[in-house]
């Protein structure tokens, strides 16, 4: 029987490794996952619990929504794009102080939103579209560097993101609701393109490694009718053509969908760190149908896609994201424990509550605080389990060092 070499653990396990700088700052994931995530959480308490401290010149529900999208998902996808882009291209976009510097930029920006009057909501204006720019020119750098084709359109997808945040904040401060909404709508569509475009290359491959004998189509030419679909709609949607951007959300919506059955997701039930990807996923996708239906004019309160997309689609994603793309960055086994399992099944809660609270129910107000209480628990679990990993080296630096190596056959070897 053939043989492979496996290194495993000493008898006795090493001291734990101290917190660096150095690792903190190593990959983009480190600091903007977990800038993200407690960001997540904070703004949706400070939103339920607190809306009368909102008092910067952007408040309210334009401070919500906002802060939703570009503050937590896009800061979230920027984290993500700079740690994918060093595995694409060989080359790490953002490292070391640079890195730091673009993460209190990115404070500056979340502080300044919350400061009333003019100069602060300049300041911070001007420090969020940095962040975005800056994030996409170094992403821009890598990929045209190595020459990697594949991903050139991506850093496009940020510029866009960059672009209808400044349009937004310009509608905002002029008081336009309709623009203001149009604006939020065309970010929320880069976004969802961007995790579309992401998501269907990371999760087959995922399932596939971590399933034994599963296969998955590639889907490449939905991939590109996905994308094209997704960016008809984007223009549309700007250029004030709600019918035939419901078209187009519509058709991108249901290749979305059809990709996600293609997947099998029953074969990944017994995996936790693949069926919350798949939920996620799912989401987005009827949300999209959703964003369709309110486009071509159906009774559907406009609140109703945004939530479907951003909580139910982006949220669930997201945690089951920056939880599997975190533990493999930082060498550690690709398994959950309990607390992240309870994570992702509060924040599926958080999702369900908070559509309930769309409903026209004097129960209203008790779903809208059970859902901001499970959403607030399901990233505090994350920040707690995560944060001491975050701020050290990987688990498996000094391996190399003295490993103790065993001879394993490969028929009992445990699938990854």
């Amino acid at each position: 029987m053939s043989t492979l070499l496996s290194i495993e653990e000493p008898a006795a396990a090493p001291r734990r490794a101290k917190p660096q700088w150095s690792a903190f700052t190593e990959m983009g994931f480190r600091p903007l996952y977990l800038a993200g995530c407690f960001w997540a959480l904070a703004s949706v308490l400070l939103w339920v619990h607190a809306p009368a401290r909102l008092t910067g010149v952007l408040n309210g529900m334009p401070w919500h929504a906002h802060e939703m999208l570009w503050g937590f998902v896009a800061t979230i996808a920027v984290g993500f794009l700079l740690t994918a882009g060093a595995n694409w291209t060989g080359k790490n976009p953002l490292r070391g102080t640079p890195l730091a510097v673009l993460c209190a930029v990115w404070i500056v920006a979340r502080a300044g939103y919350l400061v009333p009057g003019r100069p602060a909501f300049v300041v911070a204006a001007a420090a969020d579209l940095l962040f975005f720019l800056w994030a996409a020119c170094a992403l821009g750098r890598a990929v045209a560097v190595t020459r990697n084709q594949r991903n050139y359109g991506i850093p496009f997808l940020l510029l866009g993101l960059a672009v209808a945040n400044a349009l937004y904040l310009s509608a905002s401060v002029q008081g336009d609701y309709v623009a203001l909404m149009r604006y939020f709508n065309a970010g929320l569509l880069c976004m969802a393109v961007l995790t579309l475009l992401i998501a269907r290359r990371v999760i087959p491959f995922f399932a596939k490694r971590a399933v034994a004998g599963l296969d998955i189509p590639a889907h490449t030419r939905s991939g590109h009718w996905l994308l094209g679909a997704g960016i008809v709609a984007i223009a549309c949607l700007v250029a004030g053509e709600p019918r035939a951007a419901a078209l187009a959300l519509a058709a991108t919506g249901l290749i979305a969908l059809a990709q996600w059955v293609s997947w099998k997701p029953w074969a990944v039930r017994k995996v936790p760190l693949l069926w919350i990807l798949y939920a996620g996923y799912g989401g987005l996708g009827i949300g999209l149908l959703a964003g369709a239906a309110h486009l071509a004019g159906y009774v559907l309160r406009p609140a109703w896609p945004a939530h479907v997309i951003g909580v139910a689609g982006f949220s669930v994603l997201i945690l089951g994201m920056v939880t599997r793309t975190a533990l493999g960055h930082l060498g550690r086994p690709l398994r959950t424990d309990r607390s992240m399992v309870l994570s992702y099944a509060l924040i599926i809660l958080a999702a369900l509550l908070r559509l309930a609270a769309l409903l026209p129910t004097s129960a209203t107000l008790g779903f809208l605080h059970a859902s901001a209480s499970a959403w607030a628990l399901a990233f505090a679990l994350y920040l707690w389990r995560f944060f001491p990993m975050m701020i050290r080296p990987r688990a498996d630096a000094g391996k190399a060092a003295a490993p103790v190596m065993k001879v394993v056959p490969v028929a009992r070897r445990p699938a990854a």
